[in-house]
């Protein structure tokens, strides 16, 4: 876990299955392909609360992290995310109200500010709202006191692809491993 917390930039890529969101978080390497596995996730089926579970690979015997719905059913439900022993490592949850144009939302780590993400793009924010175009590529970023703290980035192509770029050193790795598969799992709710 120490190599995935010195990463600046990580690739999350979602695995096609039938029923059910699965999804790989790799390292990106200096010629920008991917590299190590460090996460595989699957969200849980038929579960009362949305919940996903990340593993350390797609045997799912070792777990390393997840996320949680507090609430059965909101619009601007609260995720709390936590390690593999159970222990807090921070939060997320959807700004309904100002998710109606962009969506937006606030991310919690203990010891530093929270952290604001919103689609970069008004206007393709709302052709995603008002069409049937899936395949359309958007760009979160998550800003603290003014700058961006790290940004995630849906890239072209038959499967989703995400790019997540990291620019705040402080900011736990796993939390925003769990964000940026959020952005995808939890993007229509």
């Amino acid at each position: 876990m120490n190599t995935l917390q010195a990463q600046t930039r990580l690739v999350v890529r979602q695995r096609i299955r039938m029923m059910v969101n699965q999804y790989e978080v790799r390292g990106a390497l200096p010629d920008g392909s991917e590299g190590e596995l460090y996460a595989f996730a699957q969200q849980k089926r038929m579960a009362f609360r949305e919940q996903v579970t990340l593993y350390t690979d797609d045997s799912r015997r070792e777990p390393v992290l997840g996320f949680k719905a507090r609430q059965i059913m909101d619009l601007g439900a609260t995720y709390d995310v936590v390690d593999a022993a159970g222990a807090p490592i921070g939060s997320f949850r959807k700004d309904f109200a100002r998710s109606l144009l962009r969506s937006t939302w606030h991310l919690e780590q203990p010891g530093h500010a929270t952290l604001t993400g919103a689609e970069r793009s008004t206007a393709v924010a709302l052709l995603r709202r008002f069409t049937d175009l899936d395949w359309l590529p958007y760009h979160f970023d998550f800003v603290v006191d003014g700058r961006v703290a790290f940004s995630v980035e849906k890239k072209w192509g038959l499967r989703d692809r995400y790019v997540v770029d990291i620019h705040d050193a402080g900011l736990d790795r796993r939390l925003v491993t769990a964000m940026a598969i959020a952005l995808d799992a939890l993007q229509e709710r």
